[in-house]
């Protein structure tokens, strides 16, 4: 190994221990801070958690990222373009002010969405000055929206968005590293250490809820982290999109049959494989560790496969789908198929 790239990973693991006490220092705060405001989240029909707490700990997220993540992109090598930073850093801060705002005092889902839009399109435009070409454009700017409402979607149940994005961020680190861009690998592996941090206060029984500011910010950088990577050398992108199978397959799948079943899709529900799970009478816990396990035992191992043979990219993140959407179906029925004998019994 280099004298270079042993200096790279110093300062790299420098920059991702900063990343983590500032997150953990900051969460801490947040929690004092909502108590004083009165950001608690109550219980409800809706809701998964049993007694009020405090929302709003994604800032601690926040901070660390935009005081980490520019510093990796800007010093470890291969350095990325100044634009790109910091019209990133820009975005960020775009999704989580809105998000911050909403914590504090509910807005409407058009200004909301409004300004997911234009932090996504900010940065995908950056993304592409370097000679793609712009019919992307349209393309990553609705990933990037989609990216930003899923992971706020899946954000109902302690420690689960906080252990995808330490998940996601930590395989994007190694996918990085292992391609020689140290600067992007140091930037993912801060936002890890950043949800770790968080996690720490959030996993059950969480101390804090991440709240929109950190829930919608944690979609659009996992979405610019695919997105860089993908820049690099369109291969990546299959093991990258495997990582993140768990939550797009669920969100995905529940956002579609809500709309086949003629239901207000955009209202909040119960209907996330997840919260199905908790409304069984599982633990927090148990319902984090399904998506646990199948990060571990399936996405993980399938990334590697589309990483170490490239020809086979595409179709191990479609077999990889697949077997994310049959698991979810087969899971939902079965629950149905539980609550309908519970039903009949009940009557009985």
């Amino acid at each position: 190994m280099s004298d270079a790239i042993v200096a790279s990973f110093a300062s790299m693991t420098l920059t991702v221990l900063f990343a983590f006490f500032i997150a953990l220092g900051v969460v801490r705060a947040a929690i004092a801070y909502a108590h004083r405001r009165g950001m608690l989240d109550q219980p409800g029909q809706r809701r998964s958690h049993k007694i009020p707490t405090p929302r709003g700990g994604g800032i601690g997220i926040i901070v660390s990222v935009l005081l980490t993540v520019p510093a990796c992109l800007l010093y470890l090598r291969p350095a990325w373009h100044f634009y790109v930073i910091i019209t990133l850093m820009l975005a960020v801060a775009l999704v989580a002010w809105i998000g911050w705002w909403d914590d504090h005092s509910s807005l409407s889902a058009l200004p909301r969405f409004g300004v997911q839009i234009l932090a996504a399109a900010l940065f995908s435009a950056a993304l592409l000055i370097d000679g793609l070409s712009w019919f992307w454009l349209p393309l990553l700017i609705l990933a990037g929206a989609w990216s930003i409402n899923l992971h706020n979607f899946m954000d109902g149940i302690d420690g689960l968005l906080a252990q995808q994005g330490i998940f996601v961020a930590a395989g994007l680190a190694v996918l990085a590293w292992l391609a020689g861009q140290h600067a992007l690998g140091g930037a993912s592996a801060c936002l890890a250490a950043a949800c770790l941090g968080f996690w720490c206060y959030n996993r059950s029984p969480a101390r804090i809820f991440m709240g929109d500011v950190g829930s919608g910010s944690i979609g659009l950088l996992v979405f610019a982290l695919t997105a860089m990577l993908w820049q690099v050398n369109w291969l990546w992108l299959w093991p990258a999109l495997i990582l993140s199978s768990a939550f797009v397959t669920d969100a995905t799948l529940t956002l579609l049959a809500r709309m086949l079943g003629g239901r207000r899709w955009y209202t909040a529900h119960r209907e996330h494989l997840y919260q199905w799970i908790v409304r069984r009478g599982h633990t927090h816990t148990v319902g984090a560790g399904w998506y646990v396990g199948w990060n571990l035992l399936v996405a993980a191992p399938l990334a590697v496969l589309a990483w170490e043979i490239p020809g086979m990219g595409l179709l191990t993140c479609i077999v990889t789908y697949a077997m994310a959407a049959a698991i979810w179906l087969m899971a939902k029925r079965h629950m149905l198929r539980r609550d309908r004998y519970k039903a009949r019994h009940v009557h009985t």
